[in-house]
């Protein structure tokens, strides 16, 4: 005959609601009635003898919350893993569930004192003894799951909590019998999720809705076909039965008011073990260093944070912090991950922000060919905007042509090994491509904590400037147009036909023909509605000094484009004395390039824009190289693309009336890039008038 079911609990002898470390105790301190929790756990305490043996551990004074014995730890066959508490105000109980459990014989093993680990209420078997499912996220962490696997040799898979109600991993997932499930999806995130669906079948798995979630359907406490619950709806009910399972319902919201119902106040201490079932975790762990302003400039917060939203854990094992207020600070952190795919979703942020594994960590970045042209190899690494160096035969080499969403293709060239960036439909069979993130870094300036007045474009900062604050920005646009210009260096515009119909179009002119641009990208709209306005006076059909429209004007932008293609392109339309004034008047004169990417909706078009979007993507490619500041001009699908195309490290200014545009440039991360919400034509006229207010290096004084 199979041994009973041996179940532990607690007498709520000193059971009250002290403290909050959960939402469910929020407003319920010392509201719990002594009378109705004794009459309510007796009732369950009633029921699960008729079920299982009931064994108990004494209460004690000043640990309430000891009444939970679903935390005292995790059993399984003679060995128990103590919890470690993650709250102080249940550290109380560690060493009163130690005794008992040694003096009961089991083996005691014991985390790490800072490693928090909440026994059964975050780890439940499988109920046919296959795996034990382990949740993180609240209470326990996930760097305590490779413990528990070598302490009783089973293989465990990891679980995030996200909703902080269900805060244990018993209050919203229930292992059943025969392989049941009985859980809450909207607890977990998309990646735990996936594990479940990966190892229960769909016809095991029990879903709730949230009306019974709330309720602590999934607190159940479950011997062989029957489950007892709180309370459970009618269809829940139902469907259980409908799988062979028996509910029965004892209230227990006296417990509900701590966040606690049936299985928070059981532990299971006969769990069989399977003699072969052995340990396993796909939890991976690295170390990180970081370097630079971590506290002042938010990189520390920005790196734990991003480790955790994205389902991780870590742990900080070293930090030396600045002694001065310029100084740098230094930390060593060690992040886990669920599985091997999670740690490289993270590592693959981490290297954005700047991080590095230590130096005698560090391995040769991995390599696999392309098998196919303009296809890349499974787990590539895509590149961002900065600038980036691969370990290769133990020697970082930068990276060429850095650009966003590429891949990195290592060559060999007369100086030796090569790296650069190629976009998908230029690699070819045969290419070598990075994978994974191993050996990969990318090279961050280190923000300073205070940026001084006269440092090079301070107000650089990847922020919107509101409205009051444009001509204060424009006047440091204004200062380093100048310096570029003066050292010889490159300014690129990406441009809407919105500078052209808000009357901008004569003071980009201006700037074009002083020297301050040299290079023009845009759409077939921007060139048609300029010449239109060079040609007729209207934009759109719409006079430009009187705001009004011109009878036909709807007809003038194809007259335009007619025109145009009569004398062949925009260059020969300048020579010839037809077009005499303008933006892509001045362009010609002063020889500066452009190019116009076209689109399905362009009339015409002329006979320079490029129809071909691979061709066009090239053409501003080329155009941009070099380049040490773009203006972009309220054009969002042309600067949004100009962005993915540009390296960090070229400053970028985004003008537009609509806050989502300016927005969506800045979060894109470059430090050097502003966005500034206001109207374009305003913003060059205040720009060009700046320019003429600074002392110019070509007059003689």
């Amino acid at each position: 005959m199979a041994e009973p079911i041996h179940i532990l609990m607690c007498a709520p002898d000193h059971y009250d609601v002290d403290y909050v470390i959960n939402p469910w105790m929020e407003g319920n301190i010392h509201k719990s009635s002594r009378d109705r929790a004794v009459k309510q756990w007796s009732k369950l305490n009633h029921v699960l003898n008729d079920l299982a043996k009931v064994d108990l551990v004494q209460g004690q004074l000043g640990v309430p919350d000891m009444v939970f014995t679903a935390n005292a730890g995790l059993v399984l066959g003679d060995n128990v893993v103590l919890s470690r508490f993650f709250h102080p105000e249940r550290q109380g109980e560690e060493p009163y569930f130690k005794k008992w459990f040694e003096e009961k014989g089991f083996n005691v093993f014991e985390l790490p004192k800072d490693l928090p680990f909440e026994g059964a209420g975050d780890a439940l078997l499988d109920r046919e003894g296959r795996w034990l499912w382990a949740g993180y996220g609240f209470r326990s962490e996930l760097d305590s799951h490779p413990y528990i696997a070598k302490c009783l040799d089973i293989e465990v898979l990891s679980l995030r909590l996200i909703d902080d109600r269900f805060y244990h991993l018993d209050t919203c997932f229930c292992p059943l019998t025969d392989g049941y499930l009985l859980y809450y999806p909207e607890a977990f995130d998309s990646y735990s999720n996936h594990v479940i669906e990966k190892r229960v079948p769909a016809e095991k798995r029990i879903a709730i809705a949230e009306a019974d979630a709330i309720n602590f359907a999934c607190n159940t406490v479950n011997v062989q076909h029957t489950v007892v619950m709180n309370k459970a709806s009618d269809n829940l009910k139902q469907r259980l039965g409908d799988v062979g399972f028996s509910v029965i319902e004892t209230p227990l919201t006296e417990f509900l008011k701590a966040g606690g119902a049936a299985k928070c106040l059981t532990l299971r201490i006969n769990e069989p073990v399977l003699p072969d079932v052995h340990a396993s975790t796909p939890v991976e762990s690295r170390v990180i260093q970081m370097v630079g302003h971590l506290l002042d400039a938010g990189i520390m917060n920005r790196v734990l944070d991003l480790v955790v939203d994205n389902g991780g854990s870590f742990k900080v094992l070293n930090f030396n912090l600045g002694i001065e207020r310029q100084s740098t600070s230094a930390a060593d952190v060690r992040i886990s991950a669920p599985d091997h795919e999670v740690m490289e979703e993270i590592m693959s942020q981490l290297i954005e922000i700047g991080v590095v594994a230590p130096s005698d960590e560090v391995s040769n970045a991995r390599s696999e060919t392309c098998e196919q042209t303009g296809v890349a190899p499974d787990d590539f690494y895509v590149t961002n905007i900065y600038p980036t160096e691969v370990r290769i035969q133990d020697q970082w080499i930068r990276v060429q042509k850095q650009r966003m969403d590429g891949a990195i293709v290592i060559g060999d060239g007369p100086e030796g090994t090569t790296a650069q960036c190629k976009i998908l439909r230029d690699l070819e069979q045969g290419d070598r491509v990075v994978v994974g993130v191993e050996g990969i870094r990318t090279m961050r300036k280190t923000a300073n904590r205070e940026l001084k007045a006269n440092d090079e474009f301070s107000f650089m900062a990847a922020g919107v400037s509101s409205e009051r604050r444009v001509e204060l920005v424009v006047e440091q646009i204004a200062w380093e147009l100048r310096q570029i210009r003066d050292r010889g260096g490159k300014v690129v515009v990406t441009a809407g036909p919105v500078v052209i119909h808000t009357g901008g179009a004569k003071h980009l002119s201006s700037l074009i023909r002083d020297g301050y641009i040299q290079g023009l990208l845009g759409g077939n709209a921007i060139a048609v509605h300029d010449i239109e306005q060079s040609l007729m006076g209207t934009s759109l059909g719409v006079d430009m000094q009187k705001g009004t429209p011109v009878r036909g004007g709807h007809r003038h932008h194809l007259k335009v484009i007619n025109t145009v293609r009569r004398y062949g392109s925009i260059h020969q339309s300048v020579e010839q004395g037809v077009i005499t004034q303008g933006i892509m008047y001045e362009c010609v004169k002063h020889n500066v390039p452009f190019a116009l990417a076209g689109s399905i909706r362009d009339d015409g078009p002329l006979p320079d824009t490029q129809m071909d979007l691979i061709k066009a993507q090239e053409e501003y490619a080329q155009l941009l190289e070099g380049t040490d500041m773009i203006l972009m001009l309220s054009t969002m699908l042309h600067s949004i693309g100009v962005g993915n195309m540009t390296p960090a490290g070229v400053k970028m200014v985004c003008v537009d009336i609509n806050p989502a545009v300016v927005t969506k440039l800045s979060d894109r991360g470059s430090v050097e890039s502003i966005g500034i919400v206001t109207d374009v034509g305003l913003f060059l006229s205040l720009l060009v008038n700046q320019l003429d207010k600074l002392t110019s290096p070509y007059q003689t004084i």
